[in-house]
This record gives C-alpha cells, sequence and structure tokens, in this order.
C-alpha cells in the first residue's frame, strides 16, 4: 500500500489541475470578444443606449451598479433579479430588500435588450447586457473603465425567499457583511472598494431614520448633516419614496468623496459609518480618502472579479427572448 506521502507526490499534479479547471470552468468562458462575430454591434448599441439614457435620467448608473450588485450576490451573475413575479413564483425583485431597485435601472436592459434582438435576434443574454451597460455607465459618470467578459447565460432560478440573508443591509455589522462578499470570494478590502459605489446614486429614508429620531440617534453624524436629514425625512413614513443621495457632496460624480465624507461624519447609512469606526475596515476608508487612484484600481479589479460570480454556461442558463420572462413561462 502507498504511503500517504507516495500517494500525494504521484497524483498532486493531477489533482492541482483538476482543481484548476473546477475553479476556473466559470471563468473560462467568458471573453471579451465573446460577441464580435455573432452580434458585432453589441458594444455600440450598449453605448449608445446608456449614454441617451444617462443623459435622460442620471440616477440610471447608480441604480443600474446597483442591479448588477443585487443580481450577481444571489446565484451569480445571471440576470435572476430581472425576472417578474407571474402566478406561478415570486421572483427576487419581489421580496423587501429589493423593492427600492430603480425602475430606470430596469427600463435600460429592457431598452438594450430590444434593440440587440432586432440586430442579432437570441444571441445576446440579459446577464451580459446589464454587466456591460453597468461599466458602460460607471465610466460615463467619471468612474474607473474595466474589462466586462461576456458569455454568461440567464439563469433559470428567481426566488423571492432567498434574496434574505445573500444581500446586505444597512443594520449590519461589518462582521456580518463581510460573511456575505467572502461567501463570493471577496476580501475585506474588496468589500470596502465595492462600498465606494455609493458615491454615486441615493437610498430612501427608511434606510437610515433610525439613525435619526428618537432616544437611539446616532450621536456620530455630523450635526448640521443629521439636521438636514431630519427634515427632509419627517414624512418618510407617509411617503416612502423621500430619499437623500448616499454622497451629499458629489452626489453625480463617481470620485473617492464617499470615503472623505464618512471621516467627516458624513455616512449616510449605517453600513456605511461602521467602516470608518470598525478598525479592520478604518485602513481601507484611510487610504481610499486620500488615494483616489488606489481607489479606482481596487473598485475596477473587484468589479471584474464581481462580474465572474456565479456565472451560468449553457447547460446552466439560456438566452432570454424577454429578459423579465423566462423562455417557459411557467417555471
Amino acid at each position: 500500500m502507498m504511503s500517504n506521502m507516495q500517494f500525494s507526490r504521484v497524483t498532486s499534479p493531477f489533482v492541482l489541475l483538476f482543481f484548476i479547471v473546477v475553479v476556473s470552468a466559470d471563468v473560462a468562458i467568458l471573453r471579451t470578444d465573446y460577441y464580435q462575430k455573432t452580434c458585432p454591434d453589441f458594444n455600440r448599441i450598449v453605448r449608445e443606449a446608456v449614454t441617451a439614457k444617462q443623459l435622460q435620467q442620471p440616477t440610471t448608473a447608480a441604480g443600474t451598479l446597483r442591479l448588477f450588485f443585487h443580481d450577481c450576490f444571489l446565484e451569480g451573475c445571471d440576470a435572476s433579479v430581472l425576472i417578474a413575479t407571474n402566478s406561478f413564483n415570486k421572483a427576487e425583485r419581489d421580496d423587501d430588500l429589493n423593492d427600492s431597485l430603480p425602475g430606470d435601472a430596469f427600463d435600460i436592459v429592457a431598452r438594450i435588450k430590444t434593440a440587440l434582438e432586432l440586430s442579432c435576434p437570441g444571441v445576446v443574454s440579459c446577464a451580459d447586457i446589464l454587466a456591460q451597460a453597468t461599466r458602460d455607465l460607471v465610466t460615463m459618470v467619471g468612474g474607473p473603465y474595466f474589462d466586462v467578459k461576456l458569455g454568461r447565460k440567464d439563469g433559470l432560478e428567481s426566488k423571492a425567499h432567498k434574496v434574505r440573508g445573500n444581500v446586505p443591509m444597512a443594520n449590519q455589522t461589518v462582521h456580518d457583511i463581510h460573511g456575505m462578499f467572502k461567501k463570493n470570494g471577496f476580501s475585506l478590502r474588496e468589500m470596502v472598494a465595492l462600498s465606494g459605489a455609493h458615491t454615486i446614486g441615493f437610498s430612501h429614508c427608511k434606510e437610515f431614520a433610525d439613525r435619526l429620531y428618537g432616544s437611539r440617534a446616532d450621536k456620530e453624524i455630523n450635526p448640521r448633516f443629521a439636521a438636514a436629514l431630519k427634515d427632509l425625512c419627517k414624512n418618510h413614513t407617509v411617503d416612502d419614496t423621500i430619499a437623500a443621495f448616499n454622497d451629499v457632496m458629489t452626489p453625480g460624480k463617481f470620485d473617492n468623496m464617499y470615503f472623505k465624507n464618512l471621516k467627516r461624519g458624513l455616512g449616510l447609512l449605517a453600513s456605511d459609518h461602521i467602516l470608518i469606526k470598525d478598525n479592520s475596515t478604518k485602513p481601507f476608508v484611510d487610504l481610499y480618502a486620500t488615494n483616489e487612484t488606489a481607489f479606482f484600481e481596487d473598485f475596477a479589479r473587484a468589479m471584474e472579479k464581481l462580474g465572474t460570480v456565479g456565472v451560468k454556461d449553457d447547460k446552466q442558463g439560456e438566452v432570454r427572448r424577454r429578459c423579465d420572462h423566462f423562455n417557459n413561462l411557467d417555471v
């Protein structure tokens, strides 16, 4: 009988090769030129659509970035968050944690899909549309460029009950939030870099109102900022559409102001503020607040990585004809 050492020496190259193939399988099916022959106008169609939409509705970039994140963190980047609820199934987008996902983000994906179906029907997945649109919109508002590898297939499942526990919440601790990121392969540094997406966009008052009112109000919020938020959100219980910019200083520009704001007590959500309070994340906040280049480089790498989470291939997914319905409507 072979010893453990002999067994390891003989088989380890093959075992290593096996694990390399398995671990990289999802990423290996993706490439930047995936549609070069099958849909040569893909890049142009996406770029023109997002440009028109962002100029029409300036919050589209932030909304689409958020939609992409919510999609990838549950079942991977497979456009499952785009599926509409039907009589057979309550879909992800209708869970309470997703009810504030902006309509403009869904709309831009639908617009692009319509244009692509006219140009190259049945070729481009909704998952790839969302990934490419997100990158183009981020760069359009001043964020870093990053490669988007393509070839994802659209998932065959979208279940609302799976959302909770897979999408971070505003009142969670660094430990809890990092647990979700770690499960998807992200380090603490990458988590903080991706949190910098809050340099654009807005949050509804219900997501941070507990920091403003009553005996448990957060005393660490900048007093003038807190007073302005209290006035803004005073009717939020009767109008749940009232919202505030995540970055009060440069809300429409992708920059490192989010991290500078955290150091000034201008973090909007509790989950933002804890990044400067927790000793494990504070060094990254300090770095990004003083070095925008470091933030952009880390964010770009983390976004490339995010786009490879849970990618579906031909056996696991499909190319939907409509982004809000499975090809088999009864699924």
